[in-house]
């Protein structure tokens, strides 16, 4: 065993003991974070607009500071690309976190040094967990891959600003850095594809232990190691024990990477986003992801079906409880306040507190009134993939047609397969059957004759790639929207159909 794999069980030991006092003080743990954030913030722009010197509670909180997204902030963070300091957060960012939304266009989330340990210890800790909760260590002496957008840098106003992943990678602890993989230069390029093909080939010869990325971009990886060298995963990394991801759910991708590999690995799920790291896997046998509540980051909750109401109620983690879809909002000591990041989640546990991703508050169908969300699209193709177990999935997305040729208006599933199911018409029938369970806005749609069933739509290979390619979102931390309300995606995907 190497140095790095010795050290790092004692090491795992002491952040696990320190990680359990927290998580069994989740109301204290919180309740420091909210008054910590508040005082250091009270002489910046937006605490003397929001009087945070009077903020004393919880509730004197929301009365202080609205719900919104980053147009609700887009002033303050305009005066600070400007080179204006103690707008959000005393002093200037360390860093902007670029990013393209759907609404907004391009965002510049600050991260400041008080809210960097949140991104990277908090990588750093769900690596430990598994070792803790594994015993396994010896990946740590081989080579590690984080496949990762370009960590070249430009400046707004002297601070420095790039894609998270970028930045992330300049804080790769220094004892991590001598098996990271793959080269700074590498990595500074920007075109995916070439990046894809220039990993490869520095990669395939190596011993490579640890694999972590974005589903559906590591699968093109391996796509192109299996392309090169004829042989299986696990054939070219006998070593490989653990692939880390995070960003959408693993489930329609799971198959069909590990048939790629050769074999079923360990994995560990993260949830990290521009706006903070939220939440890790801490337990290799129990649902849900570990809410970090003592890492800079005070949260609150919005049950979704209220988010667009005028006043929607706004819960903290004592008022939570499980099965219930939020909307996820953050305070946090990157300088966001009230800030809804789009997520929608729902708990599975509250001792300790433990979540799943349910969607994104923005993606979802309801052109009929059935307002179906990503998890429920998710469980039903599971069902439909479980039945046919030979299916593989690559990657799909749901988009309704109001205004067929002929026929009731519904939903198209736009899939491309790996392997496609022997029965495609039992494989709708499957995933409809279970999104009427899932979802009785949508039985009652069915049942009343106002939609009929579900459309598959086979895609050819390579569709999803050649639409994010057009669209200019290929590689990185880039994923497809799992729902639309409109067919902007799908008037794209239906000229690649099979």
């Amino acid at each position: 065993m190497g140095i790095r794999s010795v050290l790092s069980k004692p090491y795992a030991k002491y952040i696990i003991n320190q990680q359990r006092k927290w998580a069994s003080n989740p109301k204290e743990a919180q309740n420091k974070i909210l008054a910590e954030i508040t005082k250091k913030a009270a002489n910046t722009s937006f605490g003397k607009d929001h009087k945070f010197k009077d903020v004393g509670s919880y509730q004197e909180f929301k009365e202080a500071v609205p719900i919104g997204d980053y147009e609700v902030l887009r002033a303050y963070v305009d005066r600070i690309k400007t080179g204006e300091p103690d707008v959000l957060w005393p002093g200037l960012p360390a860093y902007f976190a670029k990013t393209s939304g759907t609404t907004s266009g391009t965002k510049y989330i600050p991260i400041t040094k008080d809210s960097i340990p949140n991104h990277i210890n908090s990588a750093k800790n769900a690596l430990l967990n598994y070792v803790h909760n594994s015993g396994n260590s010896k990946f740590l002496d081989g080579n590690l891959i984080f496949l990762s957008g370009s960590p070249i840098m430009t400046k707004t106003s002297g601070i420095h600003t790039g894609r998270l992943s970028g930045i992330v990678n300049h804080h790769v602890p220094g004892y991590l850095r001598s098996n990271q993989m793959p080269s700074y230069e590498t990595n500074c390029i920007e075109d995916w594809e070439q990046k894809v093909d220039q990993i490869v080939e520095e990669t395939y010869q190596k011993n490579m232990t640890l694999i972590s990325g974005i589903p559906p971009w590591v699968q093109m990886y391996f796509d192109r190691l299996t392309a090169k060298t004829g042989k299986a995963i696990k054939d070219l990394f006998p070593d490989f024990s653990l692939f880390v991801y995070g960003g959408v759910n693993f489930e329609p991708y799971k198959a069909k990477l590990f048939e790629s590999i050769g074999q079923t690995i360990d994995s560990v799920e993260t949830y990290p986003a521009s706006e903070g790291f939220i939440a890790y896997q801490d337990t290799m046998d129990q649902e849900g992801l570990l809410l970090l509540l003592d890492s800079g980051i005070f949260f609150e909750f919005i049950p979704a079906e209220e988010y667009f109401d005028e006043n929607p109620t706004r819960l903290s983690i004592s008022e939570v409880k499980t099965g219930v879809n939020y909307a996820l909002i953050i305070n946090s000591n990157a300088g966001l306040w009230g800030y809804s990041i789009g997520d929608t989640i729902a708990f599975v546990s509250t001792a300790p507190y433990r979540v799943v991703v349910t969607g994104r508050i923005k993606h979802f169908i309801s052109a009929f009134g059935e307002h179906v969300i990503g998890q429920e699209v998710e469980k039903a193709i599971h069902a439909a993939v479980q039945e046919q177990s030979q299916t593989e999935i690559i990657e799909f997305t749901v988009a309704p047609q109001v205004t067929p040729d002929s026929g009731l208006p519904k939903h198209q599933w736009f899939v491309e397969f790996g392997h496609q199911p022997e029965d495609v018409e039992r494989f709708a029938n499957t995933i409809d059957v279970k999104l009427r369970q899932l979802n009785s806005y949508y039985d009652d749609l069915i049942t009343g004759n106002i939609l009929e069933r579900l459309e598959i739509i086979p895609l050819k290979k390579n569709a999803f790639i050649d639409y994010m390619k057009s669209q200019g979102k290929l590689g990185g931390q880039n994923k497809v929207p799992r729902l639309s309300n409109d067919r902007k995606i799908a008037d794209q995907l239906i000229m690649h159909r099979l």
